[in-house]
């Protein structure tokens, strides 16, 4: 015969946790329609986002030339990039030159001029906002510039120069390492009132008048004041957007630097990390290097923008 304990023991139901999968195959059922509506979406996310990423980190452990198949060498395209590529490292000192001046530059303009133009009259607004805009638009127009920094005395700041008196021999703007790198932030700047430019209008349209009015109520003096406790914290989001934007710009630019200093540039001054990882990959059909620089630049970014995020979630607090 059993004794008391036991009896007791074996009567007593066992409560047995449900499992996380479990709990969300739950949800799922209960919210079947809203998932089989959000589930094209998901699909394309995780083909040509997720399902890329996941890819790219693979083959960066690979050695990988599109003709056989990877063969797995661990960190050894990390340690070649960070140890024995003397190029790659120039590339990441240009990328983060660039990136801290243009990056933080044409966030600040976008903005400034998104938030002086707001103001005005309809008209008056939509002409600038196009005005401002027209540069990030224009393709393959900023290619003007080549002619504005020809090293020629045909260039308009040459010719200038040289009629002034001021220098003696055309300046080698787009070749002279000492210039190149000036000359792509200013051309960069000119075409970086783009997305997040039309983006801060659309917050700064967006944000209730009675804001205002009840801020004016409760002693709010001048526009400085309406700006950091009432305009900034109304467009947190529309700033995190233009701050990624701002962000991806920076650090994957090559688009404009290699038409305007060449690839390479000379001694590699304009070389960035997206101009190296365009060797690797569409020069060389070295794709596992080129994944292992992708992934890096990918990190960067992320951790970038985990940085400016903390500093805007500190805004009118």
């Amino acid at each position: 015969m059993a004794s008391m304990p036991e009896r007791q023991v074996s009567t007593q139901a066992v409560y047995r946790p449900e499992s996380k999968l479990g709990q969300l195959w739950k949800r799922i059922k209960q919210n079947k329609v809203s998932y089989f509506f959000v589930a094209p979406y998901g699909i394309l996310f995780f083909m040509f986002t997720v399902l890329p990423v996941a890819v790219a980190i693979y083959l960066s452990f690979t050695h990988y030339n599109m003709l056989q198949p990877p063969r797995w060498v661990g960190w050894e395209n990390y340690l070649r990039l960070l140890l024995a590529d003397d190029i790659f490292l120039i590339a990441v000192k240009n990328t983060f030159v660039f990136a801290v001046v243009t990056g933080p530059l044409s966030y600040l303009a976008s903005f400034v001029f998104a938030w002086l133009i707001n103001e005005l009259k309809p008209r008056i607004r939509a002409f600038l906002t196009l005005l401002l805009y027209a540069p990030s638009i224009s393709g393959s127009l900023y290619l003007i510039w080549t002619i504005m920094f020809s090293g020629d005395s045909y260039g308009f700041i040459n010719s200038r120069l040289l009629y002034l008196g001021i220098v003696k021999e055309p300046i080698q703007f787009l070749t002279d390492p000492k210039w190149m790198m000036s000359v792509v932030i200013i051309v960069v700047l000119w075409m970086s009132l783009g997305t997040s430019f039309l983006a801060f209008i659309a917050g700064l349209q967006g944000i209730d008048s009675s804001l205002y009015e009840a801020a004016a109520v409760d002693g709010i003096r001048n526009r400085w004041q309406e700006l950091f406790f009432i305009t900034l914290p109304q467009m947190r989001g529309y700033l995190m957007f233009g701050a990624i934007m701002a962000i991806t710009s920076s650090f994957a630019a090559a688009e404009q630097i290699i038409p305007l200093v060449g690839f390479p540039s000379t001694d590699y001054a304009g070389h960035t990390i997206v101009a190296h990882l365009i060797d690797y990959g569409n020069v060389r059909f070295e794709m596992g290097m080129a994944s292992a620089i992708a992934v890096i630049l990918f990190f960067t970014m992320v951790i970038s923008q985990r940085l400016v995020q903390r500093l805007l979630d500190k805004i009118g607090t």
